[in-house]
Order: structure tokens, then C-alpha cells, then sequence
């Protein structure tokens, strides 16, 4: 029998790409995608489940599964305040995360964030960082927090700052050396398939991977 998996945040750059995988994987009989809109996606292996996330715990028989996956994150210019954020990036993943473990789930895996710090007076980095802190004490097996630095690849939204991020990386990519190399941009797809590669090892207890680490195992 192969293991069972669900994922928050398949409609994301990361999440899309990881969602591909993890249906075309070996190692996973059922995935179960969480999302707030239809995916349009066919597989044998999906079951998609669209929700109403501020109700989670009534749909607490999903989250019976072997590992986590949890892709969520938005934009202020989404979200329009920063409150509605908070609950997105740090309010969902966290009830997730609960009920998860709860059900008996092994493996948590979070998409986090390079700068993520409790207590920066940057407003995402000190949401990240309280995710990681609540993440941290709810008793998985194993908990693997990624924090990719700016991400590179085609998504449904605009996003400026990252295109013209992007385009200076593309262009002048010296710029991302030495004391900058953590700065430098990593494909939403490279994240996708290092997550992938850390769920199948079999390891216990806290895991960090910063972007160079993500860089170095899922190219």
C-alpha cells in the first residue's frame, strides 16, 4: 500500500508543481487537494475537496493521511488587509496542522518564507516567522519547513516586484554571489520537487532548509 497525502495551496506556484508530482509519484495511492475553488485537474489518484476553510475541523476525516503538504500564502493585494492575510498564511496552516496531527498524520511539511522572523518589524517576516513558531510545537513525527528565497515561474497573478526581481536576477545574476547567494532566485518548481525529495526520506524531528539547500536538492 502507498501512503496517502493531502495539500493546501495546489493553486500556487509551489503547490501547482507540487501537486503534479505527488500525482505522478510511486510513493502516494491518494492525494487529497484542499482548495477554495475547483482545480480542474483529473487524475485517478485526486481527491479534490473544495472547502470552506474557516470551517477545517468539519471536515476533519481528510486529514487521516501519511504527510502534509501545506503551499498556502497570499498577497496583501489579495488578501486587501492584513488581518485576512494573517488568517490565510498563518490561521489556516496552523488548524491544519492541528487536525493533522490529531488524525495521526506523520510527516508536516511547510512552505515558509528566506526572511521569516518572529520578531522582525516587517510585517510578512514576522507572519512567517509566528507560523514557523506555532508549526514547531505541534507534535509530527517529522516537520520540514522550507524557506525559498524569491521564486521564479508562470503564475495566475501579477506580482510586480517579483517580475522585475526576476528580470534583474536573469539579467545581472552576478549580483547574486558571495555574502548575496542566499538572495539569489530559485524556480517555484525546483521548491516543488525538493519537498517532494525530503517526504520520502525517513527521518524524525525538526528540519530548516533555506534556499540554497532547497537549490542544491531539488535541481
Amino acid at each position: 500500500m502507498g501512503k496517502k497525502a493531502l495539500i493546501a495551496g495546489s493553486t500556487g506556484l509551489i503547490g501547482n508543481e507540487l501537486l503534479q508530482i505527488l500525482l505522478n509519484s510511486k510513493e502516494y495511492d491518494q492525494v487529497t487537494a484542499i482548495v477554495r475553488r475547483p482545480l480542474y485537474v483529473k487524475h485517478s489518484k485526486l481527491d479534490e475537496r473544495v472547502i470552506d476553510f474557516d470551517r477545517l475541523e468539519e471536515y476533519i476525516g481528510l486529514f487521516a493521511v501519511d504527510d502534509v503538504f501545506c503551499c498556502l500564502g497570499t498577497t496583501i493585494k489579495k488578501a486587501k488587509t492584513k488581518e485576512a492575510m494573517w488568517k490565510i498564511d498563518v490561521d489556516y496552516p496552523v488548524a491544519i496542522a492541528k487536525l493533522a496531527s490529531s488524525k495521526g498524520a506523520r510527516k508536516f511539511l511547510l512552505v515558509s518564507s528566506m526572511n521569516a522572523n518572529p520578531d522582525s518589524p516587517i510585517f510578512y517576516s514576522k507572519m512567517k516567522g509566528k507560523l514557523e513558531e506555532e508549526i514547531k510545537r505541534i507534535p509530527f513525527e517529522t516537520t520540514s519547513i522550507f524557506r525559498p528565497s524569491l521564486l521564479l515561474g508562470e503564475r495566475d497573478e501579477f506580482r510586480f516586484g517579483e517580475r522585475a526581481a526576476a528580470a534583474i536576477f536573469t539579467k545581472m545574476p552576478f549580483l547574486f554571489g558571495g555574502p548575496f547567494k542566499k538572495y539569489k532566485a530559485i524556480e517555484g518548481r525546483v521548491v516543488a520537487s525538493a519537498i517532494y525529495q525530503v517526504a520520502q526520506k525517513e527521518v524524525t524531528g525538526l528540519a530548516l532548509y533555506p534556499s540554497g539547500k532547497i537549490q542544491e536538492i531539488g535541481r
